[in-house]
């Protein structure tokens, strides 16, 4: 399976990720001002769109899978207890998705939101803003949904999964550079932690210096009822 990172600006990735035989291919957390962009991209690689997939229910931007979805035909994928709209193909921890001759599987680990979940293939994990990149750590768990300790419970789930997986996060610095999971056992703090207490003290501090979330007031329900609004103030 082939990946590439599409965004060119701000701090949000999304991946694509397909099939070189079949020409299938998934777009993972796109942001919706973007969404001319991916499809142009996608287009111009002579692929085929067969699900847009989030990661759990975005606040910092308006995710572009119910546009895209819409566009072209394809599934809108999430957690089956997410609260969004618009979705129309619902995943567990049973569930398989094809991309012509390989496979996504996913685990659940709620945190950041409620619905977050990992999408893991043979040479990748997608962890949204479960996960970071070494000292990003990990998302914060201050918003709609979020709960520290579901967060430091489902870390847990980490430990299952193989450490040569690249790990693909929702969020990174400019510079960042993708690395793999033993890597990040190696190198993120959050992993090298022995208990919750350690885990409180960290997302405190890391949530006092990132402050309010600038977008959420129009990301987050544009996301949950899937409706792009008349007025979006960044564009």
């Amino acid at each position: 399976m082939q990946m590439q990172q599409l965004n060119t600006e701000g701090w949000a990735k999304t991946y694509l990720i397909w099939d070189d035989e079949s020409k299938e291919a998934a777009i993972i957390d796109p942001v919706y001002d973007f969404t001319n962009s991916y499809l142009s991209t996608i287009e111009q690689m002579d692929l085929t769109l067969t699900m847009c997939i989030a990661t759990h229910t975005h606040a910092d931007h308006i995710t572009g899978c119910f546009t895209i979805a819409e566009s072209v035909g394809c599934n809108y994928v999430m957690w089956h207890s997410t609260p969004s709209l618009g979705v129309t193909k619902f995943v567990n921890s049973n569930s398989v998705l094809s991309l012509g001759n390989h496979t996504m599987t996913f685990h659940h680990v709620p945190g950041h939101t409620e619905d977050s979940m990992l999408v893991v293939t043979s040479k990748h994990v997608f962890t949204g803003d479960f996960l970071f990149t070494g000292d990003g750590g990990v998302g914060r768990d201050d918003l709609p949904s979020g709960r520290e300790q579901a967060h430091w419970d489902s870390l847990k789930v980490m430990s299952g999964l193989s450490g040569d997986l690249l790990v693909c996060t929702g969020h990174e610095a400019p510079g960042v550079e993708m690395q793999t999971l033993d890597w990040n056992r190696d190198n993120n703090p959050i992993l090298k932690m022995n208990n919750f207490a350690e885990y409180a003290v960290w997302q405190k501090s890391t949530t006092e210096q990132l402050g309010y979330v600038s977008k959420i007031k129009v990301a987050l329900p544009a996301n949950i009822f899937a409706e792009i609004p008349d007025e979006i103030p960044w564009m």
